[in-house]
């Protein structure tokens, strides 16, 4: 997989997050990915940036842009420096939060993407990596 265009994001505050998901929409619109998929894509960048603002106290969003051979896509990495996740199963239940949403974010961004990987080291912070993929065209 080679990356061919990265660029980051910082979320501190609530601003941040819509600062993301515009800089997501100009990149899959680029990449010409179906409206279906630019709204799942978009959906699932703006669950983890508001993650890294309310669980983790603001971090940062990597937006990359990859190709691998027949096909590209896009890359998002969302990290931050709170306290990780203790019980990552628990995490990935629907309905299950820690704060005030509707504890839809982690599972949700996982269904909506083909790809997604997360990491956590408690007390030390949490990475989510998310990738959507298309056909060459």
């Amino acid at each position: 997989m080679v990356v061919k265009s990265q660029e980051s994001r910082a979320i501190k505050n609530e601003d941040d997050i819509a600062v993301v998901r515009s800089s997501v929409k100009r990149v899959v619109a680029l990449l010409n990915f179906s409206l279906v998929n630019q709204t799942k894509i978009i959906t699932a960048a703006s669950e983890l940036a508001r993650n890294v603002l309310e669980h983790g106290g603001g971090g940062e969003a990597r937006i990359e842009l990859v190709d691998e051979g027949d096909r590209v896509g896009v890359r998002l990495s969302f990290e931050d420096l709170g306290k990780g996740i203790p019980d990552f199963d628990k995490a990935m239940e629907d309905g299950y939060t820690t704060g005030k949403g509707m504890g839809l974010g982690l599972g949700g961004a996982k269904r909506l993407m083909d790809e997604f990987s997360i990491t956590s080291n408690s007390p030390s912070g949490t990475k989510v990596s998310i990738t959507k993929w298309q056909e060459r065209i």
